[in-house]
């Protein structure tokens, strides 16, 4: 397994596959990999001659600096994962300063409004430090094909507007969301969370597939105020946003249209830890 710290060396060594009819698949994380990040990585084997995978934390897009100092990081534990999908992915873990050269600070982008919603709301910056560490690995291992989960979105959305307004010559490849066996969103947040509180927190889900239900026969508003009543009484469970919005531009649905596909977005504090999911209506 080749494992780099530095792009340099990355470039190099990327260079020297050098055939024409190769492709790069390249996942990027944030490192505490579980089954949804292998996930990516199988999807990109099964379609690329060379897989890549970043594990970085990215500083700029926290907004809360608490939030960053506990985000987990386990280099060690996510190289045995990503080799036992396969010893011939290639993994990127820089530092900080292989990455922004020593000026650790985020491009503001304008994604058309796309940031302005749902976490753009609660996170501020937050999709600017996206959009620059995106653009930085894309530019740096120039991947043919480039893999995301769905659980993120408005994240997948942002960076599909990205590639399009930069012209940037990568294909992006939304991934289903992988869950838990009770249904939860697997995040590398969750391992923040107890045994008690992760069971608990199947509550997201089963929440979400009532909230789709519904939107069957009831208004965008009714369905909002349906999964604020769920969450009131919940001692563990702080609603952050529950939100019914256009897939493609994310705005907030006022009234439904036959012609519009609508997506539910949530995002729930469990005794402090904060979690996201999505599903399509």
């Amino acid at each position: 397994m080749q494992i780099f710290n530095n792009k340099a060396s990355l470039n190099n060594y990327l260079s020297s596959l050098g055939s024409i009819n190769s492709t790069i698949g390249f996942v990027p994380t944030m490192g505490a990999l579980h089954n949804g990040h292998l996930s990516l990585l199988k999807k990109s084997l099964e379609n690329n001659s060379v897989t890549v995978v970043s594990i970085f934390v990215n500083p700029t897009q926290f907004n809360n600096q608490e939030d960053l100092a506990k985000y987990p990081r386990t280099l060690d534990n996510d190289v045995e994962k990503v080799k036992s999908v396969s010893d011939k992915i290639v993994v990127y873990a820089p530092t900080v300063d292989d990455i922004y050269d020593g000026n650790t600070t985020s491009i503001h982008y304008n994604f058309d409004g796309l940031e302005n919603q749902m976490e753009g709301k609660f996170r501020p910056g937050h999709f600017d430090g996206v959009g620059t560490v995106v653009k930085k690995l894309f530019e740096i291992i120039k991947p043919t094909n480039a893999y995301f989960g769905e659980k993120d979105f408005q994240q997948l959305q942002i960076v599909r507007k990205l590639t399009t307004k930069y012209k940037l010559p990568v294909t992006i490849v939304g991934c289903e969301i992988f869950r838990e066996s009770n249904g939860l969103a697997m995040s590398s947040r969750n391992e923040r969370l107890s045994i008690e509180d992760r069971n608990e927190a199947s509550l997201i889900y089963k929440t979400l597939l009532t909230a789709k239900e519904l939107f069957g026969t009831k208004t965008a508003n009714e369905v909002s105020k349906y999964v604020i009543n769920v969450f009131k009484n919940q001692s563990k469970f702080e609603l952050e946003y529950f939100e019914i919005a256009d897939e493609q531009t994310l705005k907030t649905c006022k009234r439904k249209s036959e012609i519009i596909n609508y997506r539910a977005f949530i995002a729930v504090f469990v005794n402090n830890v904060r979690l996201i999911d999505t599903i399509s209506l």
